[in-house]
């Protein structure tokens, strides 16, 4: 007999990585998608390809029961969304970025009552290069460290948030940050590279990502890494490494 699957319910549906889990849940054995949130409800073509109901934000407290929440949306319909979690006891995977000091606290405090994982890059590669950065960072401490990242000549911020996230396991790890460098060229979805370097030697630690399916699929095995977990701040290197909370 199969196990009884993970109920999940995708918040922020209508945007690409939401559209994308719809469309990529199906290769995932251990799990089914329950409901869809998006800002007005209306139609998906992701979500009626497979039977999946679609809600407004505004009627979220009306959504099937579930056993967790992936949520990738926006800063203001954040909040909605964490408070339901909390109030259900509903695990959560959040990659909305822009999140607020005061968000980030909330997310904090949620996880003294439920899981929590929030990423700003949920590629496994760079979730596992996060922890070996920073092993690496610590090891070396005297090297120079620098970090350059690559991507489409539409990508407008630089240096990029997975940069940023890198280099905050650099300073981790060494206890000072690296410095950036950023290049936007052709249609490069996104390449990392974390470069040590020390007297007569050279340690290079490098991302690339060629599709941006990863993003969802990796996202999905978030979700399912953290399902059954006990209370807390989870990272998904840790988790993919076999550890624990932050």
């Amino acid at each position: 007999m199969n196990p009884t699957p993970l109920r999940i319910l995708v918040h922020g549906a209508s945007g690409r990585m939401g559209r994308a889990l719809l469309r990529l849940a199906g290769e995932r054995d251990g799990l089914r998608v329950v409901a869809a949130v998006s800002r007005s409800g209306g139609p998906l073509p992701e979500a009626d390809a497979t039977g999946v109901p679609v809600l407004a934000v505004a009627d979220l407290s009306r959504a099937p029961d579930c056993d967790l929440v992936i949520d990738f949306s926006l800063p203001e319909a954040f909040d909605g969304v964490l408070a339901d979690c909390v109030a259900r006891g509903r695990a959560l995977v959040s990659g909305t970025t822009g999140l607020s000091p005061a968000q980030r606290e909330a997310l904090d405090a949620a996880a003294a009552r439920i899981p929590v994982l929030w990423a700003a890059n949920f590629s496994a590669g760079v979730a596992v290069l996060h922890v070996l950065v920073r092993q690496a960072a610590a090891a070396l401490p005297g090297w120079d460290a620098d970090i350059v990242e690559s991507h489409h000549v539409h990508k407008k911020d630089a240096p990029s948030g997975t940069a940023l996230f890198l280099g905050e396991a650099v300073a981790a790890g060494r206890g000072s940050a690296p410095h950036y460098a950023a290049l936007r060229a052709g249609d490069i979805v996104g390449e990392h590279l974390v470069q040590l370097t020390g007297p007569g030697e050279r340690l290079e630690l490098a991302h690339r990502a060629t599709n941006r399916d990863i993003f969802a699929r990796g996202a999905l095995e978030a979700a399912l890494r953290l399902a059954g977990k006990r209370p807390g701040r989870y990272g998904f290197g840790e988790l993919l490494l076999g550890g624990g909370t932050n």
